[in-house]
């Protein structure tokens, strides 16, 4: 094998894989022709001598691969992700070959097919549209280089597409390991709250008596419940004035079908999105895997594209069961995207409001709003542009209390009404607005535009406008889970492995015999752990949190307290 190689890009040639190595500037070191056979063991070895940075088109594709064969890496650079973040963000001036290359703006694997492992690399590379190829790989990643060494911050930037290609890892090692599920308890809450599984094709009991209750409420035997236009119907000649099913606009109305409308639109949706056919189809091995999709949301947040890993409705999380001999250490961030906000800001005031507490309750303490519940309101609703009601009335108190964090979101709020653009605290982009949204303006501006075209344009710049407020900080927070993530994987990766009985052999061969990462949802992890490792998990997990704090926003005083039990199922309080 080659000199330690600071970069090393794998892609295909002559339609096997090959490897490329790179020094720290870039320049090649050795070409190593490479086989399907042989790739997961060079990669093992590569990675044991000299741990270098892999660069690919698409973790999705390279990635599920190596781990089936046992081998985990340590960091990559993912193609596809840093160039959507690079052709997007304002830091970037000019790079137009860089913009020009619409190749890379392909979906991912993991958005094309649930299991990339089943496939051969070429052949995920095909259904991506992604350019597999390592000369492709290799040009890509010299513009996407250019790019930030040209960028205004490149610091910034560099932590971004380091932190975004560590999620791409994070997200193919949590498919990979599973999330432990027990399925003879999910079907017993099933049970519970729908009655006993009925026959292929069948509805349980507790779903047909809740929907003979609405349609004797409704006095009408035969209504359809499950056709939004029939029901609306239905609803409109029972004397009920809704224009929608929803929960909110339902409950506004006192009459007697509401509650067991509701009712059985909630046990609808158990059936439909984590019923038995979801049991079936998702939960093997007492693994859930489900398909994590990095970057899958404008502003960052991940998405999925199969198994509905981010609804995972509370009544089911008592199915989610360690192995003997292992606990799950459940984490979330309390007030993550306020927290955030202050420390963007560098608003004192309000990170002084959260210090050691829960931030409400110090918004309270400083005595600028009332109540808990109020403070709440108005927060969120700054954050999330709410000008009416409650919210509309306790904002202007916030402004005067914390003028540093009120003014960062009023301003990305008049950026985006104006038709700018936004950026997160490392350099993630809002969209541009569409070519409609900017005619419609043009057209409130001309002389003989009419009261609708202004009140359209209008409407549609508030709309905007509140898509930006919320864009900087929810992108800043994505950004700081997934620094949390990426130092958390490292840490649990450095705990001793555990041996014989004590292994989870159903976590796979990268993942049976340590700590790892299961579930991931915004600002909520879960670690499966050896019994034995619970405390040095926990400590890593609240050391990983502040780490990530001071990766992003250096000395300021915020801290990011976090909701952590040990338990042997995924319950809250």
């Amino acid at each position: 094998m080659a000199e330690p190689a600071g970069w090393i890009v794998l892609g295909r040639l002559n339609g096997a894989p090959a490897a490329l190595q790179l020094d720290a500037a870039g320049e090649e070191r050795a070409r190593t022709p490479l086989t399907d056979e042989t790739v997961a063991a060079w990669v093992a070895d590569a990675e044991a001598a000299t741990a270098p940075r892999w660069v690919w088109n698409d973790a999705s594709t390279w990635y599920p691969r190596l781990l089936a064969a046992g081998v985990r890496v340590g960091r990559c650079h993912d193609l596809r992700l840093c160039h959507a973040i690079l052709r997007d963000s304002a830091l970037v001036e000019g790079a137009d070959d860089l913009r020009a290359a619409t190749a890379w703006d392909a979906a991912s694997a993991a958005e094309v097919v649930d299991d990339a492992a089943l496939f051969a690399l070429d052949d995920v590379a095909t259904r991506t549209g992604v350019p597999d190829g390592l000369a492709d790989a290799v040009e890509e990643f010299r513009r996407q280089r250019d790019a930030v060494a040209h960028a205004t911050d490149p610091g910034r930037l560099r932590l971004l597409l380091a932190a975004e290609s560590a999620g791409a890892l994070v997200a193919a090692e949590l498919q990979a390991a599973g999330l432990p599920w027990d399925p003879a308890a999910h079907d017993r809450i099933l049970a519970d709250v729908l009655g006993e599984r009925p026959p292929a094709g069948g509805l349980p009991k507790g779903l047909q008596d809740a929907a003979a209750r609405v349609r004797h409420e409704l006095g009408d035997p035969t209504a359809s419940l499950d056709s939004q236009p029939k029901l609306l119907r239905a609803l409109h000649r029972a004397g009920l004035p809704v224009e929608s099913t929803s929960r909110w606009e339902l409950s506004e109305h006192d009459h007697p079908v509401v509650q067991p409308l509701i009712e059985y639109k909630k046990l609808s949706r158990l059936l439909s999105a984590n019923g038995w056919a979801w049991l079936d189809e998702w939960v093997h091995e007492d693994r859930f895997r489900p398909v994590y999709v990095p970057g899958g949301v404008v502003t960052g947040r991940w998405a999925s594209s199969g198994g509905g890993a981010l609804q995972i409705p509370r009544q089911l999380r008592g199915a989610v069961r360690s192995d003997p001999g292992w606990v799950l250490v459940v984490a979330d961030v309390a007030q993550l995207e306020p927290r955030v906000l202050a420390a963007m800001a560098r608003d004192e005031k309000l990170a002084d409001a959260a210090r050691g507490r829960d931030l409400y309750s110090g918004i309270v303490d400083s005595g600028a709003i009332d109540t808990r519940q109020h403070a709440k309101i108005a927060l969120l609703g700054a954050m999330y542009g709410a000008t009416t009601g409650e919210s509309g009335r306790l904002v202007p108190r916030l402004r005067r209390a914390y003028p540093r964090a009120m003014g960062l979101v009023d301003d990305a709020a008049r950026v985006g009404e104006e038709g700018g653009v936004v950026s997160t605290w490392l350099g993630r982009s809002s969209p541009a607005p569409t070519s409609g949204w900017r005619a419609s303006q043009l057209r409130a501006s001309e002389a003989e535009a009419s009261g609708a075209d202004e009140s359209r344009a209008r409407r549609w710049a508030r709309d905007r406008g509140r898509f930006t407020r919320n864009f900087v900080v929810q992108g800043t927070a994505a950004e700081w889970a997934l620094a949390w993530l990426a130092d958390l994987r490292g840490r649990l990766a450095a705990m001793p492995p555990v041996t014989g009985d004590e292994q989870a052999p159903r976590s796979g061969p990268v993942f049976d015999a340590r700590p790892h990462l299961a579930f991931f949802l915004h600002d909520e992890i879960i670690v499966h752990t050896p019994e034995s490792h619970v405390d040095a998990v926990v400590e890593a997990v609240r050391g990983a949190a502040a780490s990530a704090g001071s990766l992003l926003f250096g000395s300021f005083p915020i801290d990011f307290p976090l909701d952590l039990k040990v338990s042997r199922t995924a319950v809250k309080d």
